[in-house]
């Protein structure tokens, strides 16, 4: 059955373990909003621009570009390849996250002040950034095996990462409790510093073990490839030139993705709210309202990370078939999950944000964004499938433009109409990413069927 079906069998480990991991963060961020408070959670998400810029900078192209090049290795049994193709990703990503690491401690200051344009994120920049390099190791690793298909260990790591951060968190508020000192939220920072080292050490823990099954076991996989193996300068050029372009892409995007999250709050101030007041709404927005809705996302993003690999071997087998069936389907079981959780959201929306986070201002959001969950879903899957045919310029070109429409609501629509402003952006944005995204989709089905028609012909 893990043969005929490794997206079925990958999607539906990744699902369970992602399913589970959010339900234990969700519980988690209730819990931070009541010790913390809005304005706590608004100064902690505030972070997020530095962790993703810092991501996208050192490992998320590396690991596409893993992932890629270990999926085309192992069909052809070339294991000792798919090591040195981990081996050199690895190498140099890690020269990239240290780098990285010791910027963001150097200059916290600077960054909080300057870029955040938040003082007290500074103190939780040093802290953040001794994860860097750990989530460096675990994302490389993680690729390695999403390209072989085996998404048992990705997603170990996504649980173990969960419940070491939200037992630490716990434990250091109860040690702090019982001695009657006031928590604060680099608390929850120091735990998910220490959530990456648990994540790092399952997957180094996993790639040992499979090192050891494929070449020193006793019942380890005869290796049918032929002696010649590429060396690493050739396997540096593949994945630079697969990576750097992810890598730049990313950054753009993240960049943009920041200066909307930093203004957010800079925007509801010249609305007419207090600092504290508009750090608040972005706590309750991004730290309550959007976790609920993106809860679901976790069954589409489990499809989208096993995509890429399978229909990028479809492709090089020259298999339209099963392209065109994965575009299809994609958009079918998105739209159905997708209007189902809208119809969960406007019918108990406003009562999960009375119930869960004492808050009729995270219902209200909630209500306005249940709308956004088709679109958001299609989107993702479609952006996966089309990045897997190398159509990556076209996935970067949509996710910008896509930006570009928030940004303008962020700067033009926050002042005038608050955060409801920015939410009909969020609603826009979107919905122009997946029309560009389905009509890219529907262009190769188009294409491979005229294709069909030609060879019969």
């Amino acid at each position: 059955m893990r043969r005929k079906n490794p997206l079925l069998i990958g999607t539906f480990i990744l699902t369970v373990t992602g399913l589970l991991s959010r339900f234990i963060g969700f519980f988690y961020r209730i819990f931070l909003s009541k010790v913390f408070g809005a304005e706590g959670m608004g100064i902690y998400q505030l972070i997020s621009p530095v962790l993703a810029l810092s991501f996208s900078l050192t490992v998320s192209g590396m690991q596409t570009a893993i992932s890629k090049y270990v999926a085309s290795e192992t069909s052809t049994h070339d294991y000792k390849t798919s090591f040195r193709t981990l081996w050199t990703g690895f190498l140099l990503s890690m020269a990239l996250s240290f780098g990285c690491m010791a910027y963001i401690y150097r200059y916290s200051d600077w960054i909080a002040a300057s870029f955040l344009l938040e003082k007290r994120t500074a103190p939780l920049l040093r802290i953040i950034s001794l994860s860097i390099p750990m989530a460096t190791v675990h994302s490389c690793i993680n690729g390695y095996f999403y390209g072989i298909k085996k998404t048992a260990v990705p997603a170990l790591t996504q649980l173990s990462e969960q419940i070491v951060r939200v037992g630490s968190v716990y434990l250091i508020y109860a040690v702090c409790a019982r001695k009657n000192m006031a928590p604060t939220i680099s608390f929850a920072v120091v735990g998910l510093v220490i959530g990456e080292g648990a994540s790092m050490i399952v997957s180094v823990a996993a790639i040992i073990s499979r090192s050891f099954q494929v070449f020193e076991g006793p019942s380890r996989i005869r290796i049918k490839a032929p002696c010649a193996h590429p060396s690493y300068w050739r396997i540096s050029e593949n994945l630079l030139r697969l990576a750097v372009p992810l890598s730049a892409n990313r950054i753009i995007i993240n960049v943009l993705q920041s200066i909307e999250a930093i203004y957010i709050p800079n925007r509801l101030m010249v609305y007419g709210l207090n600092n504290a007041d508009a750090l608040g709404v972005y706590g309750v927005l991004t730290g309550m309202s959007l976790p609920l809705i993106l809860f679901p996302s976790a069954i589409t993003n489990s499809i989208s990370v096993l995509l890429l690999p399978i229909v990028s071997e479809a492709d090089a087998n020259g298999n339209h078939n099963a392209v065109t069936k994965a575009i299809w389907k994609s958009i079918q079981y998105c739209l159905l999950l997708g209007f189902l959780c809208t119809a969960l959201f406007l019918l108990f929306g406003r009562l999960a944000g009375r119930l869960l986070f004492n808050s009729e201002l995270a219902g209200s959001f909630i209500l306005t964004l249940s709308f956004i969950c088709p679109f958001l879903y299609i989107a993702s899957t479609l952006n996966s499938i089309l990045n897997g045919l190398g159509k990556t310029a076209l996935t970067f070109l949509y996710s910008i433009l896509s930006l570009l429409v928030r940004l303008l609501f962020v700067f033009y629509a926050i002042p005038v109409y608050g955060i409801k402003g920015y939410l009909w952006g969020m609603l826009a944005s979107q919905m122009v990413q997946t029309a560009l995204c389905t009509f890219s989709a529907l262009r190769v089905c188009k294409k491979h069927a005229c294709g069909s028609s030609s060879n019969i012909l």
